[in-house]
């Protein structure tokens, strides 16, 4: 990705859509313990390392994120609750250790469903769970108004299309929740406040094309928001 893009992307509150309450039930409907250790793969400039450190205030919370400036973000935002919460660079395919709860907001389809949970099975200790939203059809057939938001680039498929993929990894499925409308809204909010700073800036051509780019994304959302959804689903090795 370009440094145009991780221009628009940087000081933002979360790299995704979601909120609070996404958290809250995966870790409920997985029965993640007091005590947990806690991955959160991929998890940008951590907002939801947030989520779940307050929510389990005796686990071990680790993030894992390629990118280093999220890394950096990520460790500023958690750096009151000390040493058990912390973000490191890597990848989520190349982990150590063994975790309670595996969680991933929106970032799975970077290496598929299939490849991603049989890499996690060997890092999940008895009992442990993984949360992970993925792109999915709300309606399905999906108007053109959602078909035009995904594009090309994401692997979007119906909802059973997710479990049918989930099931031939060899786990299943213990819950599953819809992510639409409001938490895509705390995702686009901060970037349009973001996108209009950065158009009085006197902005590159790089940079007024991802600009555009953004705001075409945050155009076509609202054209479909009501559509425009991630599945998210706990999931168990069988």
């Amino acid at each position: 990705m370009s440094s145009a893009f991780f221009t628009v992307h940087r000081d933002l509150d979360r790299e995704g859509p979601g909120e609070a309450a996404d958290v809250h039930w995966a870790l409920d409907v997985a029965g993640t313990p007091e005590d947990a250790r806690i991955l959160d793969a991929a998890c940008g400039p951590g907002a939801d390392m947030v989520t779940l450190a307050k929510a389990r205030p005796s686990a071990d919370v680790l993030g894992v994120e390629k990118q280093a400036h999220f890394v950096e973000a990520a460790n500023a935002r958690v750096a009151a609750f000390g040493d058990r919460v912390r973000a490191l660079e890597g990848s989520y395919m190349e982990l150590d250790g063994s975790f309670d709860l595996i969680w991933c907001a929106g970032a799975v389809y970077f290496h598929g469903i299939g490849p991603v949970l049989d890499t996690w099975a060997k890092h999940l200790n008895p009992g442990g769970a993984v949360a992970f939203s993925e792109p999915a059809w709300l309606i399905d057939p999906p108007s053109d108004a959602a078909r035009a938001f995904w594009g090309d680039e994401y692997p979007t498929k119906s909802e059973d299309g997710v479990r049918d993929q989930i099931h031939a990894a060899g786990w299943g499925v213990v819950g599953q929740r819809w992510i639409v409308d409001v938490p895509w809204a705390n995702y686009y909010g901060p970037m349009i406040a973001r996108l209009d700073m950065l158009e009085n800036s006197d902005p590159s051509e790089d940079l007024q094309a991802a600009i555009a780019q953004s705001r075409d994304e945050i155009a076509k959302w609202q054209a479909a928001r009501e559509e425009v959804a991630y599945s998210l689903f706990v999931v168990r090795p069988t």
